[in-house]
């Protein structure tokens, strides 16, 4: 028995010999296919709440082996220069964008709102709006001459042979930089400089897809049908007054005359939409669209021990989270006097995110916090209800967790976001002029003992979450399949390099109509020829 295992343990001894070196060669094989696989990715973002979508792409490329570089102004207040996911290319300028600017607008916006102000302040507010977009898009033009006309730092952009630019369409930076370069584009989208980037890729017909932001659903009445016809006008005068202005020049001064600037946000390879149609009416759309709604999502993890002895504390009443987003921490006093008071009529416990004085109507129930985790924290099985400003990246988290909402949007695509999930009967939302303590303390009870919110919220996380493919591995699919192809041309339309006379065949029409009626007019002569024939050989038999 020894003998044999003696020889047992040297015959193991001898193949692991024998096998050593091929071994050794299959790891050296793995790990040169792993340097081989990891590309190099551009990275042109926008800051704010658009950068927390984008890090989530970021990090993710890194831990697939790929080397990521972000684009970063000096003043960016989001986008770190240091990371251990990216390394950051800062460049010396001002982004244009404010935080300070956009959160004293949304105070004012709601001041405005809850005083009745008259017509003419709330356009002169709306022209400060739109007045701070033009200059944001100033910056960027202004940023993005610079970089062109800075010949080191586009030698070392060539130079580094990157696979592919992956950017946020809200601005044009990225897309300029991009075709600059001669790169494989790819859009984390959900709005580009034309507004709904839907819009700017797929075929919209205006009598059943709504304008965005017009807080329309898809089965429109006639009166609604003009208010999105309306609001489509609006928009176009939007895009004449801030975006025409500051990229119809500068891509004729870099790209040519006959180059018309949407055509080279339309030539992008992949659409990574930040939505689906749980959140989207149905509506057409394009191969080169990828939807990856809840992409940032994840399990919730455990709560810090001070937040998760407050949690249980509530027993079976469970708890309601609060936070108004990045831009509005906190709300004027008299309305959070009021919210403070309704939250301590309720036997849940409250934790809301709070910067500003303490309510002096705050209940023994409410926890006030200058930040709070909120995937985790809607993703606890005692939270029970969420309000919300209506962001997308909140209201994706409440889908996913399965989270019914009451909406206090404040300003820009909140409402219209707030007013899809109302119509899927998942959220009651309130208006911030008009709230008080009666009656959101009406609302927070309808979402909290009508079972319906949340039922057909389930209902909408399982629809979200029963797919093929996690929503963050199919971007991540999309933008390496870009980068192993060199690009997705086969996926692209090429609608967007003919004239609208083209798109609509109004050409063809014409030509149509005028062959009908050149075969009309022959016709006709010929029959008054030949009636004319006739009549004379009558006339001379008569004679």
């Amino acid at each position: 028995m020894v003998t044999d295992l003696i020889s047992l343990h040297l015959l193991s001894e001898s193949l692991s010999e024998m096998y050593r070196p091929a071994m050794g060669a299959l790891v050296v094989l793995l790990c040169s296919s792993l340097s081989v696989n990891g590309g190099k990715v551009l990275v042109f973002p926008f800051d704010g709440s658009h950068w927390i979508n984008m890090k989530v792409l970021v990090e993710e490329l890194h831990s697939r082996g790929h080397d990521v570089s972000v684009i970063r102004t000096s003043d960016s207040w989001y986008i770190k220069p240091e990371s251990p996911y990216y390394k950051s290319i800062t460049w010396d300028l001002p982004s244009g964008f404010d935080e300070k600017h956009f959160g004293s607008f949304a105070t004012t916006l709601m001041n405005m709102r809850r005083k009745g102000a008259s017509l003419w302040a709330r356009i002169s507010l709306e022209y400060e709006v739109v007045e701070q977009f033009y200059q944001i898009h100033t910056c960027v033009i202004r940023m993005v001459e610079e970089m062109f006309q800075s010949t080191k730092l586009m030698q070392s952009l060539r130079d580094a042979k990157y696979d592919v630019v992956l950017t946020d369409p809200v601005t044009g930076g990225g897309v300029l930089l991009a075709h600059r370069l001669g790169l494989p584009l790819v859009f984390n989208a959900r709005w580009t400089i034309q507004g709904e980037a839907h819009a700017v890729i797929a075929p919209s017909p205006l009598s059943y897809i709504p304008v965005a932001m017009n807080e329309l659903t898809d089965k429109m009445t006639f009166a609604e049908r003009v208010k999105n016809l309306l609001y489509y006008f609006f928009l176009y005068f939007h895009i004449w007054c801030v975006t025409e202005p500051n990229y119809k020049p500068f891509v004729h001064r870099y790209f040519g005359n006959d180059v018309y600037y949407m055509e080279l946000f339309q030539a992008a390879d992949i659409w990574l939409m930040r939505n689906d149609f749980t959140f989207e009416f149905p509506r057409p759309t394009m191969p080169n669209v990828v939807y990856m709604s809840g992409f940032q999502c994840k399990p919730s993890k455990p709560l810090s021990k001070e937040l998760e002895d407050f949690v249980q504390s509530s027993g079976e009443h469970g708890v309601i989270v609060m936070t108004l987003g990045t831009l509005v921490a906190d709300l004027p006093d008299d309305v959070t006097e009021e919210i403070a008071a309704a939250f301590a009529q309720l036997p849940q416990k409250v934790i809301w995110r709070h910067k500003g004085k303490r309510p002096s109507t705050l209940g023994n129930n409410t926890l006030l916090v200058d930040w709070l985790p909120q995937n985790d924290l809607l993703g606890h099985p005692k939270t029970r209800v969420f309000v919300a400003h209506g962001g997308t990246n909140g209201i994706q988290e409440a889908i996913y967790h399965g989270v019914p909402l009451v909406g206090l949007p404040l300003m820009f695509d909140q409402p219209d976001n707030l007013s899809r999930m109302k119509a899927r009967g998942v959220a009651k939302v309130m208006d911030i002029a008009t709230v008080n303590k009666d009656n959101f303390l009406e609302a927070l009870k309808e979402v909290l003992y009508n079972p319906t919110y949340r039922e057909k919220m389930k209902a909408l996380s399982n629809l979200q979450r029963d797919q093929p493919m996690k929503p963050l591995d199919k971007a991540m699919f999309w933008i390496e399949f870009v980068m192993r192809h060199k690009g997705a041309g086969h996926l692209r339309t090429e609608s967007y390099k003919m004239s609208v006379i083209q798109y609509h065949s109004i050409d063809v029409v014409v030509f149509l109509l005028a062959v009908v009626l050149l075969v009309f007019a022959v016709f006709v002569s010929a029959v008054k020829f030949l009636c004319r024939r006739v009549f004379c050989r009558s006339k001379v038999k008569k004679e």
